[in-house]
């Protein structure tokens, strides 16, 4: 309420009973005020040296009326006052500011009024009075009304000593103090700091919120451990809930940088090691020390793979994760890749059993290689991986590829026809994994094919696309043919009985119709009642008319290329990996998109695999020497198709019927990993010739489920005792349950409450454990309380596990158990 509500208040209430009121106003506080009373059939008269005209007003021309009578000057003393007989016959009316404020805000404590007084600057705009007034408890004692008062500058209805600490923090990250000095301009600031220093522990002279910063950065990384004057329990609790609360964590961690500059952190912690931080992750630089340990260990090969995964996994809740995300996936990558690699035996005694080694087993060494270089292009920071880089990149070439294209070789040296026994051949793919299914004639088929969508890919998808509700996948691979490169691969997985080159090699024909191109490829698919389409054209589609497009065909092709692309343009070659998660993107966009056009069987393959090498070849990999014959049709890096080719012990040399097409022309690749040197385009990705990672091709068979499949790891509370003694409770949970690709992780909130009344800190724990061990997958919530908990001692309280509904900032309880309270002592208090 507002001052001329009040008066008006008071003043009505006079009239109930008396015809006049004279009202003092010695200062003329109240003076702009007259004009906005509303009092009906009270006539106002204001003294100005015409006392003798009012009283003749007031007593004579109208004696049954009612008259304000306001007097804003000093009055005459005694008979000298023309007024002093009406006065004493009515009294005065004073509207004393502060009395006002005092009854206006519902305050009982008469005591108050003081307080009110002291700060009248604070309450001279009506608005911050009015919206203190909605704060105002009836039996708040000066020092709450003060703490709404900051709250109230500081533009917010929390006032506890925490909230009004949180938002003078994020201003500090803004570098900005308007609201600090909002509290210097209304003398509050000094009220601020004496909070400060009684809740917290933190004093000084001339405090200000940069210094507190710096304090509390300090007190952070001593644990907060408890000095001989005093403990500091209550800022270590409200220190984790800036840190972790989504109103206050940006501006932390920006506080963070700032202080650890400071501070000169880095200098403290530069003989540590990546074991002396489990847990912490107070600063950056704690990120950075891990990171260049745990890489200088790696490269050592110093410590085994499972305890980097573990630390990497452990950071994974690390508030500055998301600046590091990629560095440790570069590190993860690594250690797996260096302890494969180690002692490996590459032998290989005979065609089927190199097949059945690589897709099983070997294909993992191109996988690791692939997620640590594709981790390592995408990190901010790069310098502290630069020697593992080296020595993974070495040994990816001059070891793992090198000598395996080598073993490899001699298997492809004595073939005399370019099929498995262990895999199924790319030319039967059609009739391998499509037409049975079409068979039935209720069932229909997606294919998507993605250029050189490798076999290493393909197996990494199929884990992603199975954390996908309601999706299942499993891989098998096929033999690919020769060469190894778009036209063939993709007229290959076409239904067809002969595959033939054109005269002029410029073209794969399929039972003599041209599969070059969309339109052609649609046109063979039709016979079989089916078509094709461009992914690019496919997902512009909207949803009725992909629905549309799949019921009127029995088999769709959806043809996909990013990596290829990419690949095949030396100004875009270094980004090939990049490609690589690109596509994991795109194909499972199509895969969803195709199944809600209510496709449930869906095929993803590809027309060939690909070399690459992240950094350029030694020229020991380049070959000089050229294919030579009667009539070259095509050359290129990995492949030459001609006509009388001259054999060399440089190439592999096939005729067309060996690999499995129709006679007319013959095929030569160089042998193991090299490349036929050429003028233009680049020589790190290629295709085109025999190497495993060329010719073993995925087929990602995936399924549609009706009902949903995806849950998230169960976890249990087993508490050791059912009393809570002393200011900090452990409690032990266990995640019942690996993860795994369709039983998800979990983030839960721990906490002690009553009620609504949280009592202690919340603590974040991540619940993804992979391991079978139970052993491994115990963790440890530990609480302490904070100064509310007195309030409750004896009582029973509960331990709660909380998660976060999705889209939404409520949590729910998942789990919870009760305990007692039963502190011997209390201490500290909150305002």
């Amino acid at each position: 309420m507002s001052d001329v509500s009040t008066i008006q208040s008071h003043l009505e209430r006079r009239f109930t009973d008396q015809r006049i009121v004279v009202w003092h106003d010695p200062a003329g506080e109240f003076a702009e005020s007259l004009v906005s009373l509303q009092l009906p059939d009270v006539e106002m008269l204001v003294v100005a040296n015409n006392e003798y005209g009012i009283k003749y007003r007031v007593l004579v021309e109208a004696p049954e009326s009612k008259f304000l009578i306001y007097r804003p000057v000093l009055d005459p003393v005694g008979t000298a006052n023309w007024l002093w007989d009406i006065e004493l016959a009515y009294g005065i009316f004073t509207a004393d500011r502060t009395a006002l404020l005092t009854q206006d805000l519902g305050l009982v404590d008469s005591s108050l009024a003081e307080e009110v007084s002291a700060y009248r600057t604070f309450f001279r705009a009506g608005k911050r009075t009015q919206v203190l007034k909605e704060l105002i408890a009836p039996e708040d004692d000066a020092a709450r009304v003060k703490a709404k008062m900051c709250a109230v500058l500081l533009g917010q209805r929390e006032h506890s000593m925490s909230e009004l600490t949180r938002t003078l923090l994020v201003e500090s990250a803004k570098d900005s103090d308007g609201k600090y000095k909002a509290l210097v301009e209304f003398d509050l600031d000094t009220f601020y700091w004496e909070g400060v220093s009684k809740i917290y522990g933190y004093t000084s002279d001339s405090p200000t919120v940069a210094d507190f910063v710096l304090w509390i950065f300090r007190k952070a990384i001593d644990g907060f451990s408890a000095d001989s004057h005093r403990s500091y329990r209550e800022i270590q609790l409200d220190f984790g809930s800036f840190r972790n609360d989504r109103r206050s964590q940006n501006a932390l961690l920006v506080l963070a940088k700032t202080a650890a500059e400071a501070l000169d952190y880095s200098s403290l912690i530069e003989n540590s090691t990546f074991r002396d931080f489990a847990g912490n992750d107070l600063f950056a630089e704690i990120e950075q020390r891990i990171i260049s340990d745990l890489a200088h260990t790696i490269e050592a090969q110093a410590t085994v793979v499972r305890e980097v995964l573990e630390v990497i996994r452990s950071r994974q809740s690390s508030l500055w994760i998301e600046d590091y995300r990629y560095m440790y996936g570069a590190l993860g990558a690594a250690a797996a890749f260096l302890a494969m690699t180690t002692d490996q035996v590459l032998s290989i005694d005979s065609f089927d059993e190199g097949l059945r080694k690589y897709s099983s087993d070997w294909y993992k060494v191109d996988q690791l290689y692939r997620q640590f270089t594709y981790s390592f292009r995408e990190a901010e920071f790069t310098k502290p991986l630069e020697a593992l880089r080296e020595l993974v990149e070495s040994r990816y070439t001059n070891q793992f590829v090198y000598e395996l294209g080598v073993s490899w070789q001699q298997q492809v040296d004595q073939r005399q026809q370019w099929r498995s026994d262990e895999l199924r051949n790319q030319t039967r793919f059609f009739d391998t994994y499509v037409e049975p299914v079409i068979s039935d004639r209720d069932k229909k088929v997606v294919v998507i094919i993605s250029d050189a969508f490798r076999y290493e890919a393909a197996e990494e998808l199929g884990a992603r696309i199975r954390k996908e509700d309601r999706f299942d996948a499993s891989l098998e691979a096929m033999l690919g043919v020769i060469p190894s490169y778009t036209k063939l691969g993709m007229a290959a997985l076409l239904p067809h009985k002969n595959l033939a080159y054109t005269p002029k090699g410029d073209a794969i024909l399929a039972d003599d119709q041209s599969t070059m191109g969309t339109i052609n490829r649609g046109k063979i698919l039709s016979a079989v009642g089916g078509t094709a389409i461009q992914a690019e054209e496919f997902k512009a589609m909207n949803a009725e008319g992909r629905r549309d497009l799949f019921k009127s065909h029995r088999v769709l092709y959806i043809y996909h290329n990013v990596i290829d692309k990419t690949g095949d343009d030396k100004q875009s070659e270094p980004r090939v990996f990049i490609a690589v998660e690109e596509t994991f993107k795109e194909i499972i966009e199509l895969v969803k998109k195709a199944a809600n056009a209510n496709a449930s069987n869906i095929l993803i393959t590809a027309d060939h695999g690909f070399l690459f090498q992240d950094e350029p070849l030694a020229d020991a990999y380049i070959l000089t020497e050229q294919s030579q014959g009667d009539e070259l049709l095509a050359v290129n890096r990995r492949y030459t198709v001609g006509r009388g080719l001259k054999r060399t012990e440089a190439f592999s040399t096939f005729t067309s019927e060996q690999v499995g097409l129709e006679e007319g022309v013959e095929i030569q690749v160089p042998k193991s990993i090299h490349r036929v040197k050429t003028t233009g385009g680049g020589s790190r990705f290629v295709h085109g010739g025999a190497s495993l990672q060329e010719i073993v091709v995925p087929v990602l068979i995936v399924k549609k489920k009706r009902k949903s499949d995806l849950r998230s790891v169960n976890v249990e509370i087993f508490p050791e005792t059912d009393k809570i003694t002393t200011g900090q409770l452990v409690v032990k949970l266990h995640q019942t349950e690996p993860v795994t690709d369709k039983v998800q992780p979990r983030t839960l909130r721990a906490g002690i409450y009553v009620g609504d009344s949280l009592l202690s800190n919340q603590e974040m724990i991540t619940f993804d454990q992979t391991s079978e061990d139970a052993r491994d997958r115990y963790h440890e919530a530990r609480m302490y309380l904070g100064p509310t908990a007195n309030d409750f001692n004896n009582q029973t309280v509960e331990f709660r596990l909380e998660e976060l509904v999705s889209n939404t900032n409520h949590w729910k309880v998942m789990s919870k158990v009760q305990y007692v309270l039963k502190r011997s002592f209390t201490s500290d208090f909150d305002f």
